[in-house]
């Protein structure tokens, strides 16, 4: 498996006001946007940058202060949707529209290039220009806006990492001031082999889907209690049914994390209505597993919370990887 690539500084931008983000992050999970959609925004960025400054953004970190989502309901929730023209019939336009959500997230680039050389005084002006560029991009999908009347939106912070393992962890501690409150999505894929092993004891059959499926909902077991008679007769047994996300604790969300390839890989421009007729082109599927929602004074080095691409063509895989759960296997 891959692990984050050797990243030379850091940009974090924090408090940016997100509205009507896209909430479908795959066919099957809703709520805040794929992880692939931050990846993908950070590629984005790069190649806005590539003709003034010379920065790769290798990984991306996102933390969520707040958000808003676009539904109402009290069991079932249901998507706001918008009013469409009516089409030349007077009959309503066959317009499938998206999810919504409203966010107020910081993100944070894992960065290397030269322009990371630039003297120290330089890299708040460089923060400012890369973030100007920001404000003005989609992110999953939805706008960038001011902040609120009488509310500052906080500074960037552009900076070089040390090369002393000590000093990166002191940067790392600084940083994550700015971060506050809020929650910082990582992996979790141990927890979800893990549950595979802990119902496989009972249960052979089963498979990753089938235990993914188990940690996305909230279960209900029943439990009896047995209480005294105090006339000393038989005691009486009571049945009470108790919610159990069965898991250890802590706040995990199914996620999807990239694809998976359904096809060969075609040569560019030999499938038809291809979006891209300059690039190989293979169908995929999403793919999932789980994630973690905690709070980043919890975190103890910038590799716990940033996310990398990791495509392997010849296997058809292209996922996000986050090393959070690994690094908390070192500590152990």
């Amino acid at each position: 498996m891959s692990t984050l690539p050797m990243i030379t500084g850091l940009l974090s931008v924090p408090r940016l006001r997100v509205q009507n983000a896209n909430a479908i992050s795959s066919p099957f999970t809703w709520g805040f946007p794929a992880i692939t959609a931050f990846t993908g925004l950070a590629q984005a960025l790069e190649r806005k940058l590539a003709g003034s400054l010379d920065l790769q953004f290798e990984a991306v970190g996102v933390v969520c202060h707040h958000y808003q989502a676009q539904t109402s309901g009290a069991y079932t929730q249901g998507f706001h949707l918008s009013r469409n023209p009516v089409d030349k019939d007077g009959a309503t336009a066959a317009i499938v529209e998206e999810g919504r959500i409203h966010l107020d997230i910081s993100l944070l680039f894992g960065l290397t290039g030269e322009a990371l050389a630039a003297p120290g005084e330089q890299l708040p002006e460089l923060a400012r220009q890369v973030t100007d560029t920001l404000h003005g991009m989609r992110i999953a999908g939805g706008s960038v806006t001011p902040p609120l009347p009488g509310r500052r939106r906080p500074a960037p912070q552009l900076m070089t990492l040390s090369e002393d393992e000590t000093e990166r962890l002191k940067q790392f501690r600084q940083l994550r001031r700015s971060l506050l409150p809020g929650f910082a999505l990582v992996s979790r894929d141990d927890l979800l082999q893990s549950h595979l092993a802990a119902l496989r004891a009972s249960q052979p059959q089963t498979d990753l889907f089938d235990a993914w499926l188990d940690l996305s909902r909230i279960n209900h077991a029943p439990h009896w209690q047995e209480q005294a008679d105090p006339a000393g007769g038989e005691p009486r047994r009571t049945l009470e049914w108790r919610s159990q996300r069965g898991h250890s604790q802590g706040w995990t969300v199914p996620m999807p994390v990239g694809y998976g390839a359904l096809s060969p890989l075609y040569p560019a421009g030999s499938v038809a209505n291809a979006r891209d007729g300059h690039t190989p082109f293979r169908f995929v599927e999403s793919l999932y597993s789980l994630g973690e929602w905690v709070s980043p004074h919890r975190l103890h080095d910038v590799g716990q919370l940033l996310w990398y691409a990791d495509d392997d063509t010849a296997s058809g895989l292209y996922r996000c990887r986050n090393d959070y759960a690994a690094t908390l296997e070192i500590e152990d």
